[in-house]
Order: C-alpha cells, then sequence, then structure tokens
C-alpha cells in the first residue's frame, strides 16, 4: 500500500514537472516568436504592404489559407525543430499582415500612442488570463466548444462585413473578438495547466493566435474612438 502511494506521488510529481516544462517552453518559445513579427511589421511598414489591396474579399480568403496551410504544416512538425522554424516564419507573416493596421494607426495624429496602448491592454489581457489560468488551477476545457462556435461566428462576420462596411458591425466585430480570444487565453493556457497540451509548439502557436487577434482587435477599437486626425 505504501508503495502504490509513493509511485501515486511520483507520477503526480513527474505529471507537474512536465506541465511546468511545457508551460516555460511555451513562454520562451512565445517571447521569441514575437522577434519575427515585429521584423515583419517594420520591413511591411517601410515597404507600404498591402495584401491585395484591390481585391479585399480575395485577400481575406488566400490569408486564410496561408495562414492554415503554415499552422497544418506546424502541426504535422510540432515534435521537431522544423516545426519551431515553421513557427517562427509564420509570425514574420502574421508581422507582414499587421503592418497594414499599423500603417493606418501611424496615419493619425496620436498612432505612436494608440499602438502603444493597445500593446500595453493586450499584454495586460494575458497577464491577468494567464494569472487566472495558473493560479486558479480550474478546469476551463469545457469552453472549447462554445468558445470555437464564437471564432466561426467572429469569421463569418468578418468576411461579410467585407462587402457589408458597417462601420457599427466592424466595431462590435472587434469588441466580441476581443472579448472571444481573451477568453482562449484562458482556455489555451488551462489546457496546458492541467496537462491536456503537452506540445509547447502547439501551445505557442495557439497562445500566439490568441495574442494576435486581442491586439488587433484592441487597436481597431482604440483608432475609432481616440484616434486623432491631423
Amino acid at each position: 500500500m505504501q508503495t502504490d502511494f509513493q509511485t501515486s506521488g511520483l507520477g503526480s510529481q513527474g505529471l507537474a514537472l512536465q506541465q511546468n516544462r511545457v508551460l516555460r517552453n511555451t513562454y520562451m518559445l512565445l517571447a521569441l516568436s514575437m522577434v519575427p513579427t515585429v521584423a515583419g511589421a517594420l520591413l511591411g511598414i517601410q515597404l507600404n504592404f498591402s495584401f491585395l489591396a484591390g481585391s479585399p474579399f480575395v485577400a481575406f480568403l488566400l490569408f486564410l489559407g496561408i495562414a492554415w496551410g503554415f499552422m497544418w504544416a506546424i502541426e504535422k512538425n510540432k515534435d521537431s525543430g522544423v516545426g519551431v522554424a515553421l513557427l517562427l516564419g509564420f509570425t514574420f507573416f502574421m508581422g507582414l499582415m499587421l503592418s497594414r493596421i499599423l500603417q493606418v494607426a501611424l496615419g493619425f495624429a496620436n498612432g505612436g500612442s494608440m499602438i502603444a496602448m493597445a500593446a500595453g491592454g493586450t499584454g495586460a489581457i494575458f497577464m491577468t488570463m494567464a494569472g487566472i489560468a495558473s493560479v486558479s488551477r480550474r478546469d476551463f476545457s469545457n469552453m472549447g466548444k462554445f468558445l470555437f462556435v464564437g471564432m466561426i461566428v467572429v469569421l463569418l462576420a468578418a468576411a461579410a462585413n467585407i462587402f457589408l462596411q458597417i462601420p457599427a458591425l466592424s466595431l462590435t466585430i472587434a469588441a466580441v473578438a476581443v472579448a472571444l480570444f481573451s477568453a482562449y487565453i484562458l482556455y489555451d493556457i488551462s489546457r496546458i495547466v492541467q496537462g491536456g497540451e503537452t506540445n509547447y509548439v502547439s501551445a505557442t502557436l495557439a497562445v500566439y493566435l490568441d495574442i494576435y487577434n486581442v491586439f488587433v482587435s484592441l487597436l481597431q477599437l482604440i483608432m475609432a474612438f481616440t484616434g486623432e486626425r491631423d
């Protein structure tokens, strides 16, 4: 009986060590992924990068195709260094795509401060949600289906608004996206803490996309309500 308890204790300790290792490696790779993101964004701003600006819907579909292609390849190679390289390549691509909204923001008199505000707000949301997931130790996995449905609704609404061009709908989508992807941060970090995600490359990809979408949506809202024209 004592041996069984000892074995159980060692097993629990080993699981906790594994979860902590995955979480630590996720945070390290997440921090590293910001380097190519910033590099891609800066390059895009310098080149005045615009992804098929004349055909917004085609650009939207092409972006989704490239992004999902990257994500598929990353998942296929998540257990090797190739997966890490693909992830960093993907974050560079996402940085290029980010440059468009940054160019719009920098067209405002207070563009720099709005970008900083969005970055600060995103950081605060991430720290709060990650803290809740890590400290509370609650299992938030039951949120998964609800969040996935919410993401599909947001994608469909965003695609529809490419044709409708309704400003109020655009702001509603951005507000919902901030709430949705903030909840996704809680869900994805919780999965690591609970042992539901054991691969740090997959975990980093999920959390990176959460942070990226929170930042973009938050910046859209900040520009709409605080943007100052020259």
